[in-house]
C-alpha cells in the first residue's frame, strides 16, 4: 500500500534549482565543477551561495569573505562575484521552460516554482522527465518535490535535496505508508515551510521536535499560541490543501533598490549619481510590472560598523500624479537628496523606494497633462528598457547617473556576461 491516498487530487510540484548562483556559474565554467564554490554578495561581502563542496568544508551562509580568505587558500576554494545579469536571465529560461511543462505555474522566487501536475498518473516519472528537460536545455541541476499541498511539496524537494537514495525527485504520494511516517518522524520541525529556527524553539517547549509532531498536534492550542498561520501549516501538513496556485503576481506594495557604496561618499554629487542609477533602475521594475508610484522615499546612512561620526537620513517625496517615467522619478528623487544630504560624513550607502503604488492601466490623467507628452516619454522609457534588457543593464542611463562611478559595487570576481553581451558571449575552441 502507498501513500498516493493522502492526495488523490490537487497535486503540487515544487522545482528548485540546486546551488542556483553557483549552479549558473558552473553551466559557463566547467572547470568549477567538483571544487569548492562560493557566490559572494554585494561589494564582495559574504558568502550568499555555496557548492556541495564548500558546504563540506564547513562554509555557513552569509560567511564574511574576509574571513574565508584562508580557508580558501587552504582548500582552493574559488570565490566569485555576484553576477545578478546572469541568475537573472537563466531564471528567466528555466521558468518558461517549465510552464510549458504544467498547466499553471507560480514563480515562487528566482529558482523555484510551483507547478500543477494535477492529473499526472505517474508523478515521480514526470518528476525525472522534468529534471532531465531542465538539464540538457539550461545545464541547470533542480531537485523536484511532490505532494497533495504546496506546504507538503516543498517538504518533499527538502528530501529530494538532502536525501540521496531520491535521486533528485521525492514523490509522497509514491511513498507506502510506513516509510512517509518514518520520514516526517526523522525530520526536524524546522524544516517546515514558515517554522523555521525560532518557531521551532517554541513548539519544542510543547514536546514538538518532529514534522510528524508537528503535524499530529491539537490545532486549536496552536492556533492560541501562535496564530492562524501556523493552524494553516499543520492542516496542509495533513494533506488539506489551503494555499492555492498564485498565478498572477499582487502588486508590489513597493519597489526599492538600494546598495553599498564600493568606496564611501563625502560628496552630494556621487550620493546624487548613485540615488539617480537607483531610480532608474526601480523605474524599469515599475514598467516590467505595469505599474506606477505616486511617492518616492530616498535615504542613506553611514556605515554603523565603523567608529566615525554616524547619520541616517530619510524623506518621502510625494507628487500629484503617478508615474513610471525614469526621468521625472529621477528628478523627485534629487530632491530628496538635497533634503537629507548632511556636509561631513562618510556615506556608504543610499537606495529609494517607491511606494503607494498602482496599476498604470488604472491611471487617471490631470487636467494639466499633455497626453503626447506623456506618449512621446512612455516610448522613449520602453526604447531604453528594450536596449538595456538587449545589451545588458546600464547600456543607456541617464548622464545624472555618472561616468566614473567610484561609489559603484566592488566586484573584483565577477564572471562575464555569458548571455546578454555578445562581445562575453563563451567561444568553443
Amino acid at each position: 500500500m502507498t501513500n498516493r491516498d493522502l492526495h488523490p487530487k490537487p497535486v503540487f510540484a515544487l522545482v528548485d534549482v540546486n546551488n542556483f548562483y553557483v549552479s549558473c556559474e558552473r553551466v559557463f565554467d566547467p572547470r568549477l565543477l567538483g571544487k569548492p564554490v562560493i557566490v559572494l554578495s554585494n561589494n564582495d561581502g559574504c558568502a550568499v551561495s555555496r557548492s556541495n563542496e564548500a558546504k563540506a568544508l564547513g562554509i555557513k551562509m552569509g560567511a564574511p569573505w574576509f574571513q574565508l580568505k584562508d580557508l580558501a587558500r587552504q582548500h582552493g576554494v574559488v570565490a566569485l562575484s555576484s553576477n545578478y545579469t546572469l541568475y537573472g536571465d537563466m531564471s528567466r529560461r528555466v521558468m518558461t521552460l517549465l510552464a510549458d511543462m504544467a498547466p499553471r505555474q507560480e514563480i515562487y522566487s528566482i529558482d523555484e516554482c510551483f507547478l500543477d501536475l494535477t492529473g499526472s498518473r505517474d508523478c515521480l516519472t514526470y518528476g525525472q522527465s522534468i529534471r532531465y528537460r531542465v538539464r540538457r536545455w539550461t545545464g541547470l541541476p533542480v531537485c523536484v518535490g511532490i505532494a497533495s499541498t504546496k506546504t507538503l511539496a516543498k517538504l518533499a524537494n527538502h528530501c529530494a535535496k538532502k536525501r540521496p537514495g531520491f535521486d533528485g525527485v521525492c514523490d509522497f504520494g509514491d511513498l507506502p505508508v510506513d516509510d512517509y511516517e518514518r520520514l516526517l518522524a526523522d525530520i526536524h520541525v524546522s524544516a517546515v515551510w514558515g517554522i523555521g529556527r525560532k518557531l521551532s524553539e517554541r513548539l519544542a517547549v510543547m514536546g514538538i521536535d518532529t514534522v510528524r509532531d508537528l503535524r499530529d498536534a491539537d490545532t486549536a492550542t496552536l492556533r492560541a499560541r501562535f496564530g492562524v498561520v501556523v493552524e494553516r501549516t499543520v492542516r496542509e501538513l495533513r494533506g488539506e490543501s489551503c494555499l492555492e496556485l498564485e498565478e498572477l503576481q499582487a502588486v508590489r506594495q513597493g519597489v526599492t533598490t538600494s546598495r553599498s557604496f564600493g568606496e564611501e561618499v563625502t560628496r552630494i554629487e556621487g550620493l546624487k549619481e548613485a540615488v539617480s542609477s537607483y531610480t532608474a533602475t526601480a523605474a524599469a521594475k515599475l514598467r516590467s510590472d505595469g505599474t506606477e508610484a505616486s511617492a518616492i522615499l530616498v535615504f542613506a546612512h553611514t556605515n554603523p560598523f565603523k567608529n566615525t561620526p554616524q547619520i541616517s537620513r530619510q524623506t518621502l517625496v510625494s507628487f500629484a500624479t503617478p508615474t513610471d517615467d525614469t526621468f521625472a522619478l529621477c528628478r523627485y528623487a534629487m530632491q530628496g537628496v538635497s533634503r537629507i544630504w548632511v556636509d561631513g560624513y562618510r556615506y556608504k550607502k543610499a537606495g529609494v523606494m517607491m511606494s503607494q503604488i498602482t496599476p498604470k492601466n488604472r491611471h487617471q490623467a490631470s487636467l494639466f497633462e499633455n497626453p503626447f507628452e506623456t506618449a512621446k516619454r512612455d516610448r522613449l522609457n520602453t526604447t531604453m528598457d528594450r536596449l538595456n534588457l538587449r545589451y545588458g543593464r546600464g547600456t543607456l542611463a541617464l548622464a545624472g547617473a555618472g561616468i566614473q562611478k567610484d561609489w559603484k559595487l566592488k566586484s573584483e570576481h565577477r564572471s562575464p556576461a555569458y548571455t546578454t553581451r555578445w562581445d562575453e558571449l563563451p567561444v568553443a575552441r
